[in-house]
């Protein structure tokens, strides 16, 4: 990888307490990058999460397309880097462009309409279970579900069995 990646994580509530008070001092994570549009294009959403962070964490957000940059950036600066996803899709989208990871923690999803509920704070759809079974199963990338770090992941292997092709 080209930069030292201390997480990457996917969570629809992106900068939080979980993230604050567990993940960053697990990870000794020192920038959080938010690969995702919606975010990069709104810049009121992107001051209140700096207003969240203490001032010796940087936050970077940048689109899907852009995710190149990060790379660079992030080599740069030479710092622990925790990535933020959105959702599933933006992780197996940005895998898919060259962001290559061996572990997703899954921390925070609620899709609609949810078929499975993996923990209390993952519920996947179809379309979910489809791109993680393709990391998984088809890249070798870990799937971790849980919420913090002294948590116990979820089991995925169910999942797969059930999910095979």
């Amino acid at each position: 990888m080209p930069f030292n990646i201390s997480l990457v994580r996917v969570d629809n509530r992106l900068v939080h307490g979980q993230i604050l008070e567990a993940w960053l001092p697990f990870t000794g994570a020192s920038s959080i990058i938010i690969p995702n549009d919606s975010l990069a294009s709104d810049m009121f959403r992107e001051t209140v999460m700096r207003m969240a962070l203490p001032r010796d964490i940087e936050l970077y957000t940048w689109s899907l397309n852009d995710f190149q940059k990060l790379h660079q950036l992030a080599q740069d600066q030479n710092r622990k880097v925790l990535i933020l996803f959105a959702d599933i899709q933006d992780a197996f989208k940005a895998y898919e462009k060259g962001f290559l990871f061996t572990t997703l923690n899954i921390g925070n999803v609620h899709s609609d309409p949810s078929v499975i509920s993996c923990s209390p704070s993952v519920f996947l759809n179809e379309e979910d279970i489809g791109l993680l079974v393709q990391l998984s199963r088809g890249k070798g990338v870990r799937i971790d579900i849980r919420r913090v770090p002294k948590e116990k992941p979820a089991d995925f292997r169910p999942i797969l069995k059930h999910y095979s092709d």
